[in-house]
């Protein structure tokens, strides 16, 4: 993963955690995936909470210049995708996040350390 695509997802932690974002982790999915370099993965207790998380991570993104290609989910905020071309942000509500369970379904991307964790 470049450092860009690192700074990228950090930043998502960052603006996940500033809305109390669970369990928040960086995959490197680089060689494993042709669509994004990283997924950056975390959970809320409901769906407002998932909503707020989205929001935030979107405004603040924004405020650095960085726009959003895509974006998933957001009416229904059970599971809510912020593409912003090489990182994904996948947010969730507990129960969907255990359901889905990318970390296993992406078992072969690497787990990047969060900065000062």
């Amino acid at each position: 993963m470049s450092d860009t695509t690192k700074t990228l997802a950090e930043m998502i932690v960052v603006a996940a955690e500033d809305k109390k974002a669970t369990n928040v982790v960086i995959l490197d999915v680089s060689g494993a995936s042709s669509v994004t370099d990283s997924f950056v993965v975390c959970s809320a207790k409901s769906t407002t909470q998932v909503q707020a998380i989205a929001d935030h991570i979107e405004d603040e993104l924004r405020k650095q210049g960085i726009p959003i290609l895509h974006k998933e989910g957001h009416r229904q905020g059970r599971w809510i995708l912020l593409d912003f071309g090489t990182s994904i942000a996948h947010i969730f509500v507990e129960e969907e996040r255990e359901y889905y369970n990318l970390e296993r379904l992406w078992g072969n991307a690497r787990q990047v350390a969060l900065a000062d964790d």
